[in-house]
């Protein structure tokens, strides 16, 4: 007897998170899309991260798998707390999410496939520092006559060619466009590049630029491989769009290519990137690279009072190339807008915000919700001097750089030659910190080393010393190396640190330098983050990658710079404004905002230049939650005593004058008068 039977469908998804109330209209129509291209513009402290953390617990609660999403974000910090906030939400594992910067993803991939390029799984990721090492010895091996012509150094090809490969243009392009003045020298440049390329591929090393290289050639060289990829990631979320490379929106339009299931998220208003590479062209070109893209906007603005919000936008509406739209607040008025104020130069600057800050404090303003913001460094010394002088304790976003002192990069280098006993920069690094030998004798060494089949089992040799002077040396050395790398050895980073500074490093540090207490306790704690890793090859990696981490050209982590005087837990923030951008305090002071200063001088003649300064304005005065000073010195000092007359800053004067509380300081009893709000002023 035949029978007809009907598949019944799959039962509806059942959503345990209540996403209705959980979001605003905005951020429910984002979260709920269907799949496709998605292109949402996320206004400054609208949700964007409580859009995107959403979204991705929804595709989970939906069925996709975790495995299937690739969360690209600009930190891994940021990464971590959308998937940690996202398993709070859905109450499952979900590490399987490949969540991360570009960089540590790449890495992640690379260490699979790392043979289809030449590489072995074992590669080295090279630092900025060990980059430019690597490029000296190109140089040396290039045959120029160094004598002969001016050549750049090292560092400045690193710039040119990190520069080049972000904005995916060859070197002589790079040149021709960035950086006219090395024209000359644009051939032999090139030939230093190759040497380069061929120096890391035989050394088995990365560079922190070739992590994304190298993953687009995976993509586009193999196809097995790229299938593979393309069918696993279901769905790509990009966050901080605007800030994306050519490069990584190539990869990512690579990835995306099967499903098309694409989200990338940003603000071309905190486009502000450009010196190092970010193409905000990505985030204007995505609809023509999708057209049947759907767009989205995220515009409530949950951070600042309405006046702070006002002031942005009229700043930005300035901007030719933009996305037009306008932030609404959802905080209540008190009536108060944000102060310009004008003072005689730029002593009465510092004293100023010292007073006023000190008065924050006093009314119940931490001080680490206070920030101080400027277009460059330099900027902040005065107030730097006065706030010493008045025992404020302050912290310097930029500072000491950890992972690049000597000593960490020292035991480093024997981790990494356990790891990787072909690292040249490694080898090299430690041969020159074993007594009696020199630079020309490691080098001597290295050239032994690198032509046997195993480096480690050679140094380890009984004959195999270097010169009698140094045999005690090698012999205690040699030893070094069999407690790191031999059989049976814990292979467990932290191990190996104490290793290394248990057997002969603590006595170099005693007799190198006149501060070796602090230098060996950097190194204990340096095991102590160790511990978390479990293995060398994931803590090395690690520490290449923080860079990305950092809102500049990859380079180390930033030690922070304290100035003694409170609670360890309280400071005053002085910041550079690139470096703020993602952060929010009560109280911000953006200080120097006058024509030349900021906007800087050299974007003044430069339409584009001078509409990614407005958009860092635009970023800064979206810092702050409750107060917003702007702060610029009539009058500046400059070479030979001349007096120079100094003008606001045209982002203020481009927008209405009432959206201002102008203020008038003078320095009797250091009393501060406002308009038209006295009350406050007292």
């Amino acid at each position: 007897m035949a029978r007809n039977y009907v598949i019944r469908g799959a039962p509806a998804a059942r959503f345990s998170v209540d996403y209705k109330n959980a979001l605003n209209t905005e951020q429910y129509a984002v979260v709920t899309a269907p799949g496709g291209p998605m292109l949402v513009i996320a206004g400054a402290g609208s949700g964007k991260t409580r859009a995107v953390t959403y979204r991705v617990a929804r595709l989970i609660e939906s069925g996709v798998h975790p495995s299937q999403i690739l969360l690209a974000t600009f930190t891994n910090k940021a990464a971590r707390e959308m998937l940690h906030r996202v398993e709070g939400l859905v109450h499952s594992d979900v590490r399987k999410v490949w969540g991360g910067t570009f960089h540590s993803i790449a890495n992640r991939i690379l260490r699979r496939h790392a043979p289809a390029l030449g590489f072995s799984h074992d590669f080295t990721i090279l630092d900025s520092e060990d980059a430019r090492d690597m490029l000296d010895l190109a140089i040396e091996g290039s045959g120029i006559d160094l004598k002969a012509r001016r050549f750049p150094k090292a560092s400045v090809l690193y710039d040119v060619l990190s520069f080049a490969n972000n904005r995916a243009l060859t070197v002589t392009e790079c040149i021709n466009q960035f950086y006219p003045y090395l024209a000359p020298q644009a051939r032999p440049i090139e030939h230093v590049a190759v040497i380069y390329r061929q120096r890391k591929l035989e050394r088995n090393s990365m560079d922190y630029d070739d992590l994304l290289i190298n993953w687009k050639r995976l993509l586009v060289e193999n196809p097995e491989i790229t299938d593979y990829w393309t069918s696993r990631f279901e769905h790509v979320l990009v966050d901080e769009y605007q800030d994306t490379n050519k490069l990584q929106a190539e990869i990512v339009d690579l990835l995306a290519s099967r499903h098309r299931n694409i989200m990338v998220v940003g603000d071309d208003a905190q486009s502000i990137f450009a010196w190092r590479g970010a193409h905000f062209a990505n985030i204007y070109g995505f609809k023509e690279r999708y057209p049947d893209s759907r767009e989205y906007r995220l515009e409530s603005n949950y951070r600042s009072r309405p006046e702070i919000v006002m002031l942005a936008n009229a700043s930005i509406r300035n901007n030719r190339n933009q996305f037009p739209k306008a932030l609404q607040a959802i905080r209540d008025s008190v009536g108060v807008g944000p102060a310009l104020v004008p003072v005689r130069n730029v002593d009465q600057q510092a004293a100023f915000v010292a007073s006023r800050v000190l008065e924050l404090r006093q009314e119940g303003v931490p001080l680490d919700q206070v920030a101080v913001l400027y277009r460059s460094h330099w900027q902040s010394l005065e107030l730097q001097i006065e706030l010493v002088r008045r025992d404020i304790p302050y912290v310097v976003r930029s500072g000491v750089r950890f992972f690049e002192q000597a000593h960490i990069k020292d035991v480093l280098a024997y981790l990494r030659i356990a790891t990787n006993p072909r690292d040249e920069l490694a080898w090299k690094r430690v041969l020159r910190l074993i007594p009696h030998i020199g630079v020309q004798t490691a080098n001597r060494i290295w050239e032994q080393l690198s032509e046997a089949e195993n480096p480690l089992e050679l140094a380890r040799e009984p004959n195999f010393v270097p010169s009698r002077r140094a045999a005690s040396a090698w012999r205690d050395f040699a030893g070094l190396l069999w407690r790191l790398s031999g059989p049976g050895s814990d292979h467990m980073p932290s191990t190996m640190i104490d290793t290394v500074v248990a057997c002969g490093y603590e006595e170099h540090l005693g007799n190198e330098y006149e501060n070796a207490d602090l230098r060996a306790e950097d190194l204990r704690q340096l095991a102590l983050y160790a511990t978390s890793f479990e293995s060398t090859e994931s803590f090395l990696s690690d520490l290449a990658l923080i860079n990305t981490e950092r809102f500049s050209r990859p380079g180390a982590t930033a030690a922070e710079d304290v100035v003694r005087g409170a609670d360890e837990d309280e400071k005053l923030v002085l910041s550079s404004i690139h470096q703020a951008k993602g952060l929010e305090w009560r109280a911000v002071f953006l200080i120097w905002t006058s024509d030349g200063k900021f906007p800087s001088s050299r974007s003044l003649y430069d339409p584009q230049a001078e509409e990614e300064e407005r958009r860092l304005f635009y970023v800064a005065t979206t810092r702050a939650r409750d107060e917003l000073y702007c702060c610029y010195p009539l009058v500046q000092i400059g070479q030979g005593r001349r007096v120079i007359v100094q003008k606001p800053s045209r982002f203020i004067t481009e927008v209405a004058r009432n959206l201002f509380d102008v203020w008038s300081v003078r320095e009797e009893a250091f009393a501060i008068e406002s308009e038209p709000d006295e009350e406050r002023a007292n």
